[in-house]
């Protein structure tokens, strides 16, 4: 009898390790390699033409760890580890922080059929719908004035139409003076006079203390359809660019081979530096890509591109990595390339 109790409750003991060890979640985050799967399915514009090769979407993996998850992670190469509140700060839940990143995908993809239409001269014309707090930077004025899906709509009486607009009216503005940012908030609309500050990691430049996102509806004929599900971010960006142009575009783009890259791209093609680049270098040459584009950042110091070359020298890979700082310069080294095939 002893027997059989002692044997339950060391099955219980068990039973609680084991759910703790998997499914508690502890205050840490973790990023690790993800997939990279090609764009076709996932990008369609109206009657475009197919390729010999595939542009590929490259993906990062993340989400709150649980104690097996960290334990791995401490171990196994290209995993990190993160404090929870470095990736989502407090006050954000984690359903805002999920919409905030839906939302940058959103505009990455408004972004993106900006890019390719206009280097394949299609057809293009956009609509401002706002501007809107995505984050908030601990530390700064902002913090307890201002709050995730805040809609600015004028900065000291002017109105503003994209996220330039502001950053642009307080580049020239100094540490101490003020601004009154108009806001919607759900069904209020507020006045907030806020300082300037230095950020945290750039003491030259300074502002409120807040990442932004423009929303825009943009339409374009051909229609082009974008099923990104449940990926969220702006990194997608360039390949989502190079992927439009190259069904708008008679010509194989992708010359035959599997390509692919990241990198935010801006509405004027500039790519832009992401996130966790040594683990989307990983991915794709493990889904047997063949040519990288990375953010090079004009060749600043420890920039996307070094750390993604740096990378695929370790896990000895033959990926080619390209730097970019345009999507031209992505297009201009494609249109370069000999046929695989040939």
């Amino acid at each position: 009898m002893r027997s059989n109790k002692r044997v339950i409750i060391t099955g219980i003991i068990t039973l609680l390790i084991v759910a703790f060890l998997g499914a508690y979640r502890l205050p840490f985050y973790i990023y690790k390699p993800g997939n990279a799967d090609a764009l076709d399915p996932i990008v369609e514009v109206t009657d475009g033409f197919s390729s010999e090769g595939d542009m590929h979407l490259v993906t990062v993996r993340g989400g709150q760890a649980t104690p097996l998850q960290w334990l791995i992670a401490k171990v196994r190469p290209f995993h990190q580890v993160y404090p929870l509140e470095d990736i989502r700060p407090e006050g954000v839940t984690e359903e805002e922080y999920y919409h905030a990143q839906l939302r940058m995908m959103e505009s990455s993809q408004e972004a993106a059929k900006v890019v390719a239409y206009k280097a394949a001269d299609r057809e293009i014309d956009i609509n401002y719908e706002g501007v809107f707090v995505m984050g908030v930077i601990k530390g700064m004025p902002a913090e307890d004035q201002l709050k995730s899906g805040d809609e600015i709509t004028q900065v000291n009486g002017e109105k503003i139409q994209e996220a330039a607009d502001l950053i642009d009216y307080v580049s020239d503005m100094k540490k101490g003076e003020k601004v009154t940012l108009t806001i919607k908030r759900e069904k209020e609309t507020l006045q907030k006079e806020i300082e300037l500050a230095p950020f945290p990691d750039n003491k030259k430049k300074v502002g409120v203390g807040i990442s932004l996102v423009t929303d825009r509806t943009v339409e374009v004929n051909p229609e082009v359809k974008v099923k990104s599900g449940e990926i969220g971010g702006p990194s997608a960006g360039l390949m989502f660019s190079l992927e439009m142009y190259d069904q708008l575009t008679e010509k194989d783009v992708t010359k035959g081979y599997q390509i692919a890259g990241t990198g935010e791209v801006n509405y004027e093609g500039q790519v832009g530096r992401i996130g966790g680049i040594d683990k989307k270098v990983v991915a794709a040459s493990e889904d047997g890509c063949q040519i990288f584009f990375a953010p090079n950042e004009e060749g600043r110091e420890g920039s996307n591109y070094q750390v993604a070359k740096q990378t695929a020298e370790e896990i000895n890979t033959d990926m080619k990595v390209v730097p970019v700082d345009t999507f031209q310069d992505a297009v201009d080294y494609l249109n370069k390339l000999e046929p695989k095939n040939s």
